[in-house]
């Protein structure tokens, strides 16, 4: 190639000045108009826009965000929002302080979900040191597929798992941390049906028979998008009914697995829960087991809300027979704060069922001679090629406080919904759904205008339309977020969850208080 045509030596007048040049640099040059000597980026520059946009998350998220007398959010309506905020992307970059007041935006519009206060979703609270672990695995950038990019962060997710088999109570097991509780119980049930029928892989949905699964009627949405995506069909998904306090009915199970044998499909799997969405509750196991041996089918369950009991020596009862489980579905982002995301599949199985399914041998990923021990690339057990180190986060709150501090957490996340549910009890105008025996406590605000009204379809119909008008009154206000929904036949209810143990008995008290304050005009 010609030096004129595609690179040349750099002056402005077209000559190089060697008086002029860094000592030590090379010749500069320029390849398509390009000048490729020594980096580009203003290192300085970033540096102080990172310490400047450090301290602004230190003030505004982890000490104000933080604070009680603070809004959970600032709510804006979306086409009022884009006005406040500068979401134009244009030609030309913009300077650093224009950034840090984007930033300073974002964080002020954002919902505080680390407020003591925020009860909208199953995962709330800051945990410190899982955040000082996001922001190194932020800065590192790393991608967990081979031991040769990622040596500390494998070793990490290994140690993690291997503890989380252990209060499973399995004797040895596999496992991988995967992008949410729905990717984890898409896993299994891919998982399951390629252990009933390893030619799958390769040979695809060709010649199967109608294969069936089993879940409870108060399963997460995820199993009926799972099925979906697996070309199994939602349509052979089969819904076993619940008993009054959301548990699968063990029998209704048996009825179910016939009633396909006898129309000629292929049961497949049944998938537990332990922690149900709405209502918290937990699938009897132990008989479910039962049913599956039985059937000889894979046993699931769905464990990503509720496993985190398993820490507590007082509440693991509530999972009682999970160690029969096949597979384990376990979110440490929720009830234990790892951060989100952090959820983790568990698998008994301990002959690479997990990299037998899933694997495709990348050669310039997974090469078979390299100097180290390959079975640490542990990425053909993935679906996924770039992986981020979730279980980092998760391992360095574990580090931090320990066994007895994460048991803590769940021991008094209940010790608070039990305070809650016993002044539900108390006081005029607040009704339970159901007795809990999680951390969901289903209760409806009765306003006095209804107090005194017989409990007919005009009643539920005014009472439908009470808790979405005092949410919105309590966003725009910004005093706190509180969830709701109907469910199953029943009227819209909040559903309130404690996590975080930022949260005292106070914060019940005022989530009490406040509802009263924001519905009692009703």
């Amino acid at each position: 190639m010609s030096k004129d045509q595609n690179y040349s030596e750099y002056s402005e007048e077209g000559e190089i000045d060697q008086e002029e040049m860094v000592p030590g640099k090379k010749t500069a040059v320029l390849v398509d108009g390009i000048l490729l000597n020594g980096p580009t980026t203003d290192a300085k520059a970033g540096e102080n826009f990172v310490k400047e946009a450090c301290r602004l998350i230190m003030e505004e998220v982890v000490l104000k965000s933080t604070n009680v007398n603070e809004k959970v959010c600032e709510w804006q309506p979306p086409e009022q929002l884009k006005k406040l905020l500068d979401l134009e992307m244009r030609a030309a970059g913009e300077p650093p302080h224009t950034l840090l007041e984007l930033c300073q935006d974002v964080i002020r519009y954002s919902v505080k979900t680390n407020h003591p206060r925020f009860f909208n979703q199953l995962y709330a609270g800051l945990d410190y040191y899982s955040l000082v672990a996001r922001f190194i695995t932020e800065a590192l950038n790393p991608s967990v597929y081979t031991y040769e990019v990622s040596p500390v962060f494998l070793l990490v997710e290994e140690a993690v798992l291997k503890k989380m088999i252990e209060f499973i109570g399995w004797k040895e097991g596999d496992g991988i941390f995967n992008p949410g509780g729905s990717v984890s119980n898409m896993y299994a049930m891919n998982l399951a049906r390629y252990k009933y029928c390893p030619g799958i892989k390769e040979k695809g949905l060709f010649g199967l028979p109608r294969l069936i699964l089993f879940t409870s009627a108060e399963c997460h949405y995820s199993m009926k998008k799972a099925a979906s995506f697996l070309g199994i069909g939602t349509e052979n998904v089969y819904f076993v009914e619940t008993d009054g306090r959301g548990k699968m009915i063990p029998e209704e199970l048996d009825k179910r697995i016939w009633q396909a044998k006898q129309e000629g499909a292929v049961p497949f799997l049944v998938c537990a829960t332990s922690g149900t969405t709405v209502l918290g509750a937990f699938d009897p196991l132990d008989a479910i087991a039962d049913i599956c041996e039985r059937h000889g089918l894979w046993l699931h369950v769905d464990a990503s809300w509720g496993g985190s009991a398993l820490m507590s020596r007082k509440y693991r009862r509530l999972l009682h027979g999970i160690h029969r489980a096949d597979s384990v579905a376990w979110n440490p982002h929720k009830m234990l704060m790892a951060g989100i995301q952090c959820c983790a599949l568990l698998v008994k199985d301990k002959s690479d069922l997990l990299k037998r399914c899933y694997s495709a041998n990348a050669s310039y990923l997974f090469q078979q001679d390299k100097f180290y021990d390959v079975s640490y690339d542990t990425g053909d057990k993935s679906i996924q090629c770039s992986r981020r180190p979730d279980a980092f986060k998760f391992w360095m709150t574990w580090k931090a406080i320990g066994t007895l501090g994460l048991e803590d957490r769940v021991n008094r996340a209940l010790a608070l919904s039990r305070y809650l549910v016993e002044e539900i009890k108390k006081r005029e105008g607040f009704k339970l759904l159901i007795e809990p025996e999680y951390a969901n406590i289903c209760f409806w605000y009765i306003p006095p205008s209804l107090r005194t009204m017989e409990e007919g379809p005009e009643f539920w119909a005014k009472l439908h339309l009470v808790a979405p008008t005092i949410k919105e009154r309590m966003m725009k206000k910004g005093s706190l977020m509180l969830g709701y929904q109907p469910h199953r036949g029943k009227v819209n209810f909040f559903r309130q969850v404690v996590i975080s143990p930022q949260v005292s008995r106070e914060d019940m008290d005022f989530l009490l208080d406040e509802i009263d304050l924001l519905g009692r005009d009703m």
